[in-house]
């Protein structure tokens, strides 16, 4: 009996030569055939290149798409968003004119809207920890937010 005995998992020592020229020629057929849309290629080298190793991830603890109650009668409400790392709390409301937000406990930060492969937009947050961003994200956005102490990134969102 040889060694070469495979189980057909494909978790042995690894592919062969023809299953190494067999994945080249596919992956030639793809790029030819579907290749990836240069905007979406962009867009993953930019999120790739946006990632903060040091940063804390904020995960979304609120969503008034998901979370809110809807009141019959109401109009469009802006759409509200919290999110919660640790002792930090960004709340942020999603508007026609851009973003309102405070951070909890109130502090002074830099907050970035990152939007994907549009150049990201800075916004200052006083005292109490409130600031507003001319920019509404019509599409992916994630924040960054800096403190004197740390830095705080939230997951991605769509708008």
């Amino acid at each position: 009996m040889s060694d070469d005995i495979s189980d057909g998992t494909g978790l042995g020592d690894g592919p062969g030569l023809e299953e190494e020229l067999l994945e080249e020629e596919l992956r030639q057929a793809a790029s030819l055939l579907d290749p990836v849309p240069p905007a979406l290629l962009q867009s993953a080298v930019d999120a790739f290149a946006l990632r903060d190793l040091e940063a804390r991830v904020a995960g979304l603890t609120f969503d008034s798409l998901v979370d809110a109650i809807p009141v019959r009668g109401a109009a469009a409400a802006p759409r509200m968003l919290t999110f919660t790392a640790g002792e930090v709390t960004l709340d942020v409301e999603l508007t026609e004119d851009g973003l309102i937000g405070q951070v909890l406990p109130p502090a002074p930060a830099r907050i970035e809207v990152l939007t994907g492969p549009r150049p990201s937009t800075t916004a200052t947050a006083d005292d109490m920890g409130r600031f507003t961003a001319p920019v509404t994200p019509s599409g992916p956005f994630a924040l960054r937010l800096h403190t004197t102490d740390e830095t705080v990134m939230t997951e991605w969102l769509r708008a």
